[in-house]
């Protein structure tokens, strides 16, 4: 019996959480696969991919600072890895892979992974106004999901604006908005990694209002100030480890063509973080 391998690509990837989450649909669905953290630094990262194909590593998450370096590697013309799909090709980032005869399949779940997490707070997509703070990848593929699920405008808020223009050119109802679009919004979603480990926000308290609700995509920590003063403000919160589950559901979907418990990924998620706290102590 050979156990199946299926493994995350970053750097770092110490601090990943997919391993605990994915392990443990593994483990419920009495699957022989096994789920790692692989650190790849950038420049043994075309290598790596060139290599993984061939081996008994069937299934990818790709996580910071890759995305956007494996869509291109994936996308070009003259590339006999694999290829992408449209999610992939709207937020030009790849965060899954499925090998399948040899090939590798390119998808971004994030976008997706966001909009469910949204969704499962009860506030539908269609017809929002939603505020996008952030263009890098995620923030990309957010713009773009958000669209395709109907969104009446979306407001893209970067401190370059060139960026910002990038991220817009993703769907025809983005713009470059700024932090007054979060007056007449009914959806904030930060997708930088401001808060991060930090007590900063990427949004003034003042800005909130009780009409939002507010997704940030950093998950450490949990609730993060950005969260914490939306909740203040009477705004719904959505942390971002739901988006974490939600994305890595849908990484289990490109896989296997059966989406992940959300529920059980969390709690796998978890209870990895209070073991880690745990032994920091």
């Amino acid at each position: 019996m050979t156990l199946e391998v299926a493994a995350i690509i970053g750097d770092p990837v110490v601090q990943s959480l997919s391993p605990a989450m994915h392990n443990a649909v593994f483990h419920q669905r009495r699957l022989d696969w096994t789920y790692v953290a692989m650190e790849v630094h950038e420049d043994a990262l075309n290598g790596v991919l060139q290599t993984l194909g061939g081996t008994s590593i069937k299934a990818f998450s790709v996580t910071m600072p890759h995305k956007e370096a494996v869509f291109e590697m994936l996308s070009h013309v003259s590339s006999n890895l694999g290829e992408v799909d449209e999610s992939a090709k709207a937020a030009r980032s790849v965060n899954t892979i499925a090998i399948r005869s040899g090939r590798m399949f390119g998808s971004n779940t994030d976008g997706d992974g966001c909009c469910n997490a949204i969704e499962q707070a009860g506030v539908g997509i269609a017809g929002s106004r939603v505020v996008v703070v952030g263009a890098g990848g995620t923030a990309r593929a957010i713009v773009a999901t958000l669209a395709r699920r109907g969104a009446s405008d979306i407001a893209v808020i970067n401190r370059t604006e060139s960026h910002a223009r990038d991220a817009v050119a993703c769907a025809d109802v983005a713009r470059v908005g700024s932090v007054d679009d979060i007056a007449t919004a009914n959806i904030l979603i930060n997708a930088t990694s401001v808060g991060m480990g930090s007590q900063e926000s990427p949004v003034d308290a003042a800005r909130l209002h009780s009409s939002l609700v507010v997704l940030d995509a950093v998950y450490h920590p949990l609730e993060t100030t950005l969260l914490r003063i939306a909740k203040n403000a009477g705004a719904v919160t959505v942390d971002g480890l739901w988006m974490l589950v939600h994305q890595g559901a849908l990484q289990q979907l490109a896989w296997f063509d059966e989406i992940g418990d959300v529920q059980l990924m969390r709690q796998a998620a978890l209870d990895e973080l209070a073991n880690r706290a745990l032994h920091n102590h």
